[in-house]
């Protein structure tokens, strides 16, 4: 067993890399910029809802109070006359994207650190790289990934984007993995 404690330089450097990977992939690379997808009239749309100053948060459309009112026939006809959506409000105001770097980045020190528990459980001291790597990296890729695959299930995100954050989600993994194998302590 390797303890957390000596796991602290692949866990932030891990980090490290993965924030400039994942700032190459969104900044550089096109193939993120057609996950969402533009309304139609999307001033009118913006206007009439600006009208009721939704507070940041989650939305459902049309909304059932409850499992009843779910079966009822008013309810069925809303969901059928659709729209049916799962909306997002954010805090208005120019886009800011510090908190969120700041944000992502302590979260990829987390996956580090859960990385870092399982692989120093799993191996000891002066473990073979590749060991290492697959422990490390297969941790990372379930950190970074497999729970977007949710809001695909349940929430009808576009499978083609979470497909592409999934992408994403193993080279973190496979930066990770690398990384902790390389700085394995001996």
């Amino acid at each position: 067993m390797v303890p957390i404690a000596a796991l602290w330089i692949p866990i932030l450097l891990s980090a490290v890399i993965v924030f400039v990977a994942s700032s190459i992939i969104h900044m550089l690379l096109p193939y993120h910029r057609s996950d969402y997808g533009t309304l139609p009239d999307e001033s009118k749309v913006m206007n009439e809802l600006r009208k009721h100053s939704l507070p940041p948060g989650d939305y459902l459309m049309p909304r059932a109070g409850s499992m009843k009112e779910m079966g009822s026939p008013e309810f069925i006809e809303k969901m059928k006359k659709g729209p049916v959506v799962f909306m997002t409000v954010m805090k208005s105001g120019p886009p800011s994207m510090a908190g969120n770097l700041v944000k992502w980045f302590v979260y990829s020190v987390v996956v580090g650190i859960f990385a870092a528990y399982i692989t120093g459980r799993a191996l000891g001291a002066g473990a073979h790289y590749l060991a290492v790597f697959r422990f490390a990296g297969c941790t990372a890729f379930v950190g970074y990934s497999l729970a977007l695959w949710q809001n695909t299930i349940w929430y009808k995100r576009s499978w083609k984007a979470t497909l592409k954050s999934t992408i994403d989600g193993l080279v973190y993994g496979l930066l990770t993995g690398g990384t902790f194998g390389w700085l394995w302590p001996v």
